[in-house]
């Protein structure tokens, strides 16, 4: 079975007005809209759902609105989807359309879906780096975002009450450990080879389900910081960010999403193989971030949030 990545999230929300504004902010197309539901859709083509609690066929959400009710991953070909469907068969909740899509219900209670991945190649260029071994930017000037256009839903991170049960019901249909908190939490890859996670499980000492947050891959650290400032400039509210994250490499900036939880934009993070070893982390604030910014930057003054900026040139003298 190959699966390629997230294809489709689906979000339930009563207040699809607030989310419409949110992720047109956040740099997504919408593609589609009417009373029941908003369609939005990444550089790439994957798709961002978000449903009115009360539409018709919403999947049972594993707590109240507004959160993630559906993920639907891409796969590769028709013999990995026959290979889900047998896999699948007698799983909890199974759902069979005969062609487009199938899926059931995982440990932790969420609606996982499976379908032909629909997501487009794409020329997605990041900003060329000058590091001290490589010179790839020469007589060119670095790129700077504006805003940021996300490429796709790049992973998905949940609460669960039964972290064992949960993390063996992805591994059965073909995902990987990548690295561990253990008894605590597993990031996982949906193949071998790939990014270093594509969904993380955590499980809290209550035994609480939901979601954690929606992330979303960008070009490189430049659109993370760009999008951010612009992000920040439309008014919405920084979680924490930007910042890097030690166990993945990755460079980050979470905000608080009134379709639920929090969305970040993220970018570099690490390329796994088969030769890779999970390795074992205990919690802890430098295991989280190598460095972050408490309550955001300011997307006028470009200083964290509280700071003042007066604008002086540096030689001038400063009261």
């Amino acid at each position: 079975m190959t699966i390629l990545g997230i294809d489709q999230i689906t979000y339930g929300s009563a207040d699809l007005a607030n989310c419409r504004k949110f992720f047109l902010d956040w740099g997504l197309a919408l593609a589609a809209e009417d009373a029941t539901q908003l369609v939005f859709e990444s550089v790439n083509g994957c798709r961002v759902v978000v449903a009115h609690s009360d539409r018709p066929g919403l999947p049972a959400g594993i707590e109240p609105d507004p959160t993630l009710r559906e993920v639907v991953w891409g796969v590769a070909d028709a013999a990995s989807f026959a290979a889900l469907r047998e896999t699948l068969r007698d799983a909890p909740g199974f759902v069979d359309d005969g062609a487009a899509r199938l899926g059931c219900t995982d440990p932790n209670g969420l609606a996982v879906r499976f379908q032909l991945s629909v997501k487009r190649p794409v020329a997605a260029v990041g900003v060329k780096a000058n590091t001290w071994d490589r010179r790839e930017r020469v007589n060119e000037p670095g790129t700077i975002y504006e805003r940021a256009t996300p490429i796709e839903v790049g992973h998905v991170v949940f609460f669960v009450a039964d972290l064992k049960a949960t993390q063996a019901f992805y591994e059965r249909i073909g995902f990987v450990a990548s690295d561990r908190y253990p008894g605590r939490g597993t990031f996982m890859r949906c193949a071998a080879r790939g990014g270093h996670h594509d969904l993380f499980l955590l499980q809290t000492p209550d035994g609480k389900r939901g979601l954690n947050h929606v992330a979303f891959t960008v070009r490189d650290i430049h659109e993370v910081f760009g999008g951010g400032l612009h992000f920040a400039r439309c008014g919405w509210e920084t979680q924490l960010g930007p910042g890097r994250h030690p166990i993945s490499s990755a460079y980050f900036w979470y905000f608080r999403n009134p379709a639920g939880a929090l969305c970040e934009y993220y970018a570099d993070e690490d390329e796994l193989t088969e030769a890779w070893q999970p390795r074992d982390f205990e919690p802890g604030p430098t295991v989280f971030a190598e460095w972050a910014i408490e309550g955001g930057i300011d997307g006028h003054t470009r200083r964290q949030i509280g700071r003042k900026a007066d604008g002086k040139f540096l030689t001038e003298k400063r009261d």
